[in-house]
């Protein structure tokens, strides 16, 4: 018999709530996974099962079982309920070796006799059994001993006993202290009290004053087993004493017509409270998005701090190339392009009616730096800390789960970080002073080109000897060394300005691609390392929530 154990079972239960929470049950085992323990599972699953089998079969029986130890008298008992000699009663024992059935009432419980396992039958007429209480629609059964010396009997007495609806432990003065009943048996059950009768038979073996000693006795030891409420009633079978009563006992439970889903119910409380155990009271609070530390961690990890330097020298050479002296900034063309060192240049497939971002995804991995053990080391303390406070009052089973599903996978984690980098756009639009400074710089560089060639004609001039030309002056200097001496002056104070532009520039471009890669980088962190958590955390709520209205049903 399993051990289960539940608080006590209600006196009624309407079928659509035992459904309910029959359902519920099966959603726990269901969302439970492995962090459920296996044994338990393997007990739910067979509960939901018997509770659909069981609800499926047609008539209003109710199947009460007589269990208990070698020499307790059952069989006795069981002719002297029936009214006639049924079951067979020998010297040797044990004498039952397999579960026999008395059915009141006319209507067939042969579909509920095939699912019980029991090929033993006896049909009771109306007229064949001297009943106190109307008992149509009972179904009792003479199980073999508990504690039979024959294996296969204790093994049968243990699978009917799982599928009965109402248990009558029948023991004797002798063996009713016995702790194979109490602890194995009538403990184990102690959340089915209210499908539970003891009897105390043989007490025509007793005076009447050992008999109140014994039952007071036993009902001590039934308090001590969980069925404080439990009431003992004493019955001979030899002498008839007692047994009217019990019949009317059993009668009750007929007209209730609701002994079976009593049962069921109990099953299903008394696994859901095992299983619920293993589950805690609430999940902790954790963020939908990954924090601060996290993603700075993931960030190093990328290379973030590489990619924005090239960034920043990329918009440098940019703007220089635009607004940089006009004689000296072609030098800039010689540099390497920083992103394209790192593969994150805009410019490597040009496929049409693609994005260009799309396709630097296509090609490949991108060339930054693998992270460094410091950085590798910042990302697992951080995803280390995520789950620890994911798995804060978890069951252990649970809180191993949440440490799983934070860890991505260094391999899969940096690939997922390195396409994330990939995807970001790294550029903008050329500013407008960009163009500004660049038709500055052409206009000064025109100007000191027109001085240049002029004062290069007058020194050719004057070397030929030719007739001098006519040179505008302001004040002392001549016009062509005034557009020279402005030209390259003026050309220098722009470049000299366009640096103070572009130190500025390169700064805010940084920050605006750093605040891209921190969303592209969360993104991550949030789809391979907080979402896993949080689904894990969700499965809990509705194990919990599941478990609880199997436990606690309306």
């Amino acid at each position: 018999m399993s051990p289960i154990r539940a608080g006590s079972a209600r006196l009624s239960v309407a079928a659509v709530e035992l459904t309910e929470q029959a359902s519920a049950l099966a959603m726990a085992i269901d969302s439970g996974g492995r962090e459920l323990d296996p044994s338990q599972v393997d007990l739910a699953v067979n509960v939901v099962e018997k509770v659909r089998e069981r609800t499926s079969i047609a008539g209003g029986h109710t199947v009460v079982a007589l269990a208990g130890a070698t020499g307790s008298g059952k069989s006795s008992l069981f002719n002297a309920i029936v009214g006639r000699p049924v079951a067979k009663i020998g010297a040797r024992r044990p004498t039952t070796s397999v579960p026999s059935a008395a059915i009141w009432g006319p209507e067939s419980a042969g579909e509920l006799l095939d699912w019980l396992g029991v090929a033993t039958r006896h049909q009771i007429a109306a007229d064949e059994s001297a009943v106190i209480g109307r008992l149509d629609g009972l179904v009792l059964l003479d199980l073999p001993d508990f504690d039979s010396r024959v294996a296969a009997h204790r093994a049968e007495a243990q699978r009917v006993l799982e599928l009965v609806d109402v248990f009558v432990w029948v023991t004797d003065p002798q063996k009713y202290a016995d702790a194979l009943l109490h602890d194995d048996y009538v403990a184990a059950l102690s959340g089915h009290e209210s499908v539970t009768i003891v009897v105390l038979n043989q007490a025509d073996r007793l005076a009447p004053d050992a008999v109140d000693s014994c039952r007071a006795d036993l009902t001590r030891l039934l308090a001590a087993d969980g069925l404080g409420d439990a009431k003992v009633m004493v019955t001979s079978a030899r002498t008839g004493a007692g047994v009217d009563e019990l019949r009317q006992r059993l009668a009750n439970a007929v007209a209730g017509a609701d002994a079976a889903r009593a049962r069921l119910s109990a099953d299903v409380v008394a696994v859901a409270g095992r299983l619920r155990s293993g589950v805690a009271d609430a999940e902790p609070e954790v963020r939908g998005s990954a924090d601060d530390a996290l993603v700075d961690a993931l960030s190093r990890s990328a290379g973030v701090p590489v990619v924005l330097e090239a960034v920043a020298e990329d918009y440098r050479r940019e703007a220089t190339s635009h607004g940089g002296w006009l004689f000296t900034r072609w030098v800039s063309g010689f540099r390497a392009d920083p992103l394209a060192r790192l593969r994150l240049d805009k410019t490597v497939v040009k496929i049409k009616g693609i994005d260009e971002t799309d396709v630097r995804a296509v090609v490949g991995r991108s060339s930054i730096p693998p992270p460094s053990p410091a950085a590798r080391a910042a990302v697992s303390l951080a995803i280390r800390q995520l789950a620890d406070r994911a798995a804060e009052g978890m069951p252990v089973r649970w809180a191993n789960a949440v440490a799983d599903a934070a860890d991505p996978g260094a391999a899969g984690l940096s690939d997922a970080l390195d396409q994330a980098v990939i995807h970001t756009p790294l550029r903008a639009r050329q500013p407008v002073w960009w163009r500004v400074m660049d038709v500055v710089q052409w206009i000064f560089g025109l100007v000191t080109l027109a001085g240049f060639l002029w004062l290069t004609a007058l020194f050719v001039v004057g070397w030929l000897q030719l007739p001098d030309l006519p040179t505008p002056t302001v004040g002392q200097l001549p016009v062509p060394f005034l557009l020279l001496a402005g030209g390259i002056g003026c050309g220098l104070l722009a470049a000299a300005l366009n640096r103070l532009f572009v130190r500025v520039g390169s700064r805010r471009r940084a920050n605006v691609v750093a605040r891209r890669l921190h969303d592209a980088i969360a993104e991550v962190a949030d789809s391979r390392i907080v979402a896993p958590v949080l689904a894990i955390l969700e499965r809990h709520r509705v194990v919990r929530e599941a478990l609880d209205r199997a436990r606690h049903a309306r």
